[in-house]
């Protein structure tokens, strides 16, 4: 790894690693060469980005501290406003660049996603993309298979976070990192797509490899709550709905459960290269 690249990756680890996050560098080029101009980021080739994803060590390490320094704000979604907060925190710690952050969630007007997070994850080398076209005659006709990335150590026990680029720094010789191709046997990526497209409640899809570590029971507990209980199942208490209390209750959303790796975020948006993009739920 180039010295520059090196440098600026452990300032970014130091500021993102001690909260449960792990970084990956790659070039710009790699990332637009497998997707059609629309979903290109708009920077020269060389330009330096970073693929920053959350392992299970986040929950504890980040999640639970950050609401229980702002449980009394308004948070519409606790885990992407704790994450969007870590992620500013490297433009503080090196206010000498040029940076600019792409959430995985962000969407341009007109819906289509700033980032299709897990083809990014692929081309930094942090988890392979599985995806239909990986399995040889496959067999699900007309049915549509979302694809979803493996990690290595953690197996689907993560979440892709965003990209962090440097607009000004070109590193045109790095060397790319191929995602180690941890599940290579065909009745493998089989049991992984059908498990993520059609059975992903049950968590089983995550061990597709033997993960190293996995979320607690008491993450895989928050994140099957809903919405408006888990502040609650943390343990932190909600504020009064008593309308001469100064403190507003926190309007947290009601929705349905996001799917892990949420394709909905970017469904409908199809490459010549990739399947419809998912980006990593909790």
């Amino acid at each position: 790894m180039e010295p520059q690249v090196a440098e600026l990756k452990q300032k970014i680890e130091d500021t993102l690693c001690p909260f449960g996050f792990e970084v990956y560098p790659f070039q710009v080029a790699w990332y637009n060469a497998l997707l059609p101009p629309a979903f290109h980021l708009p920077l020269p080739g060389p330009t330096l980005a970073f693929l920053v994803l959350s392992t299970p060590a986040m929950f504890d390490r980040a999640f639970k501290p950050f609401l229980q320094s702002c449980h009394l704000q308004q948070l519409t979604d606790p885990v992407d406003q704790c994450v969007a907060y870590h992620l500013g925190r490297i433009r503080e710690n090196l206010p000498e660049l040029k940076i600019e952050v792409i959430a995985d969630y962000e969407v341009h007007p007109n819906r289509r996603p700033k980032i299709l997070a897990q083809t990014a994850a692929h081309v930094a080398g942090a988890a392979y993309y599985y995806q239909r076209k990986d399995v040889e005659a496959d067999p699900w006709g007309t049915q549509h298979i979302a694809g979803v990335c493996i990690h290595p150590k953690y197996g689907g026990w993560f979440a892709i976070r965003g990209v962090v680029l440097l607009p000004g720094t070109e590193v045109p010789d790095l060397p790319p990192t191929k995602p180690l191709d941890c599940v290579p046997k065909r009745a493998d990526r089989i049991t992984l797509l059908e498990g993520f497209n059609f059975h992903w409640r049950d968590w089983t899809y995550r061990d597709a490899v033997t993960p190293q570590e996995r979320y607690s029971e008491e993450q895989k507990a928050y994140f099957s709550t809903p919405p408006a209980q888990r502040l609650a199942f943390l343990g932190l208490a909600q504020p009064s709905k008593d309308t001469s209390s100064p403190s507003p209750e926190l309007p947290f959303t009601t929705f349905r459960p996001k799917k892990p790796q949420n394709a909905s975020r970017a469904r409908g948006w199809v490459s010549p290269s990739v399947s419809p993009p998912a980006s990593p739920g909790p």
